[in-house]
């Protein structure tokens, strides 16, 4: 770092992205995000007339895609807040809610973005371990005076909490912000957003990038009451008021349009999800019991991280971390059933030549 750079973030360690290889050589089942493009109706909203208005400002109220976010989540306008992803929507939360007195907590394995948040704004945290068998226990969240994001599913686990448990963390922390970021709630979870009416601190956080197919559009939303919605809004106003961009816009618009398109590749996905965790079952490895897009596994047969250069090497990326409790479990995405076959037999061929290697 530059002698420039301000001594209270030295010490701060950014976020680590997945891999993004340009150059397409690999079968990217690292970052989660889908294996299908957007929905057709994305290319037919975005016309030439449309391009040739990238000269104007976009509508920083976002007010024609936030009216049809509240139409298909059956909430009203008010109670939405468009971001430039769900990243900068949870960034906002962070900074409306929370500060060097007001605390956040989280659970030690999860999205990597929460601790370099509360680092970045000066901001204590609690992280709260997991279970042994990675679920999240809800009571150890109740009454803790600070507050709480959850990511349900959970990432990279893939394990999900019901509505009803984590309204009994609303309820044991009423004068508390409780933050639930759903951005892989459509393959398998079950949303809160019912809940937003019944409770004033509940926030939702939601993403077009995975179950919507525009990652790199980057496109997100929170749901809550008005005043929680104003909140961010006046964060939002305070650092990027114009943060999405007019053709975003549109393509959320109509992503949200296409209600057939989308449920079928959430479909396809899931099915997809099921047949790789029992291919990866039936080749000896444990699974977690995700509701994701993508799976979480490790193999007594080979360390994680073997594993993970193995399959690089081969030309297929997954994801893994450092991290003591998962070091020899890896996240795999799912992509089409001929990327997920294409994985499977990557890993037998891996397997085979190490069972080769031992003698075994």
């Amino acid at each position: 770092m530059s002698r420039f750079f301000t001594e209270s973030l030295s010490a701060l360690e950014p976020y680590t992205p997945g891999e993004q290889p340009q150059d397409q050589r690999y079968l990217k089942l690292n970052t989660n995000e889908s294996p299908f493009p957007p929905s057709p109706m994305v290319a037919q909203k975005i016309t030439k007339e449309e391009i040739d208005k990238l000269r104007l400002y976009p509508d920083p109220g976002c007010r024609g895609l936030c009216q049809a976010i509240a139409e298909t989540c059956e909430v009203e306008p008010e109670q939405v807040m468009v971001g430039n992803g769900s990243d900068e929507n949870l960034a906002f939360a962070f900074r409306a809610f929370c500060d060097e007195t007001h605390g956040i907590a989280f659970p030690d394995i999860t999205y990597g973005f929460y601790p370099v948040w509360a680092k970045l704004f000066h901001i204590p945290a609690l992280e709260i371990p997991l279970e042994e068998d990675f679920s999240l226990n809800p009571e150890r969240y109740y009454g803790l005076n600070r507050t709480i994001v959850i990511a349900n599913p959970n990432a990279p686990t893939g394990l999900a909490l019901s509505p009803e448990q984590i309204e009994g963390i609303l309820k044991a922390n009423p004068d508390h912000v409780v933050v639930i970021d759903e951005a892989y709630v459509d393959f398998g979870g079950e949303s809160c957003v019912p809940l937003v009416n019944q409770y004033d601190n509940l926030l939702v956080v939601r993403t077009f990038s995975k179950s919507r197919s525009l990652a790199g559009g980057r496109l997100g939303f929170a749901i809550g009451n008005p005043q929680l919605i104003a909140d961010l809004n006046r964060v939002k106003f305070s650092l990027n008021p114009y943060n999405i961009n007019r053709l975003t816009l549109l393509a959320g618009e109509a992503c949200l349009g296409d209600t057939a398109y989308f449920s079928q590749c959430v479909r396809e996905i899931e099915k997809n999800r099921q047949w790789t965790a029992q291919r990866l079952k039936e080749l000896g490895f444990t699974l977690t019991d995700s509701k994701a897009n993508f799976v979480f596994a490790q193999t007594p047969r080979m360390e994680g991280k073997a594993l993970y250069q193995a399959l690089k090497q081969k030309g297929v990326l997954v994801r893994r971390w450092d991290q003591d409790r998962i070091a020899n479990w890896l996240r795999i995405s799912i992509g089409t059933d001929k990327q997920m076959r294409c994985f499977i037999d990557c890993v037998k061929e891996i397997l085979e030549g190490t069972n080769a290697d031992s003698g075994d």
